[in-house]
């Protein structure tokens, strides 16, 4: 019987994984399954096709289709209990922090929200970056980046790198730990994650400590995987919409650069790497491409820790329904910058 979560790949320093409590994994296996039936059950029927239409027509230069799709994944949830939080630059970047802090330098995760590169914003990963900030005593700084296919690739990419630069020059202002950097996010968000290490790696100070990712897509194609094949239709990211978002982000660019496809880096490309975190879902298209990544990582000779769910599928972290799966993210990811921020 599986344990509640499938480590597939772990070589971090023990001081940062190893420790972690798991629990009674038997029992929540059982919960986040039934937990992802559920929310699969409550889609609604068609969803997805007519989000890749939305796209599909977007791409074609009629936008007022996605738009509306945007409307409904840009939901303001409020403010949490023991977090604070405050818009900068003119809504380009908000700010989470843990209420009361005043003159504590804390470790800073930029984090970066999914959607294909084509909707979602700092809104749809507000609930995560709340959690997060209460729970590990860290601050969060969720970007709003430009979106395809009005805006694809590097455009997104490029705002990313900026909001980890940002973080970097105005640390003392916003009471950041320099040295504690961070960035992540989820899927296309993930994406981004870690194409932002990667272009970051190469300049003369490091900027980014480590690297969280949920579910990202690590390759802009239909790379015709195991997960890809049995789990592309029905799971919460169908093999349809992904392929519509791959072309609207790539936009007839060259989906093999390793910045657009990340795990299409070389291993000297990847040497000096920041220690990465991967979380994915059992029952997703992306999952083998995730596992994939973390194997280039592994060669590298870089830190990875590549966590699977069992039972769950994609969108855990941004759309609710899948609690128990979104409740251990939040703690495993807690833990492992609580571990970074010590080393």
């Amino acid at each position: 019987m599986v344990k509640k979560v499938l480590i597939i790949l772990c070589v971090l320093l023990p001081s940062v994984m190893s420790g972690a409590d798991w629990g009674d994994g038997v029992v929540l296996d059982s919960v986040m399954a039934t937990e992802a039936e559920s929310f699969l059950r409550s889609m609604p029927d068609g969803l997805q096709a007519r989000q890749e239409r939305a796209v599909r027509s977007a791409v074609a230069g009629d936008v007022a289709p996605l738009a509306g799709v945007r409307v409904l994944r840009n939901t303001d949830v409020g403010v949490i209990d023991g977090v604070e939080a405050v818009n900068l630059v003119g809504g380009r970047y908000r700010l989470y922090k843990p209420a009361g802090v005043l003159d504590e330098k804390l470790p800073l995760l930029v984090y970066l929200h999914g959607g294909g590169w084509c909707f979602g914003s700092i809104n749809s990963c507000s609930r995560f970056c709340m959690e997060l900030t209460r729970e590990a005593r860290i601050a969060v700084l969720a970007v709003e980046y430009p979106l395809a296919p009005e805006n694809p690739y590097p455009s997104a990419l490029d705002c990313c790198v900026e909001a980890v630069e940002f973080s970097w020059d105005n640390a003392s202002e916003y009471g950041f730990d320099r040295a504690n950097i961070s960035i992540g996010g989820d899927s296309s968000g993930g994406n981004l994650a870690l194409a932002t290490a990667l272009r970051l790696k190469s300049t003369p100070v490091k900027m980014v400590k480590s690297v969280v990712t949920f579910y990202p897509v690590t390759k802009a194609w239909n790379d015709g995987s195991d997960s890809w094949r049995q789990y592309g239709g029905g799971y919460g990211l169908d093999s349809g919409i992904m392929e519509a978002f791959n072309d609207a982000y790539a936009a007839g660019g060259d989906v093999r650069s390793p910045y657009i496809s990340p795990c299409n880096a070389s291993l000297s490309q990847l040497a000096g790497f920041p220690p990465v975190l991967m979380i994915n879902a059992e029952k997703d298209i992306l999952r083998d491409q995730g596992q994939e990544m973390c194997d280039r990582l592994s060669q590298a000779g870089i830190e990875v820790a590549h966590i699977v769910l069992p039972g769950t599928v994609h969108l855990f972290i941004t759309v609710p329904g899948q609690d128990a799966a979104f409740a251990e993210s939040v703690s495993m990811t807690a833990k492992f910058l609580t571990g970074m921020a010590r080393r």
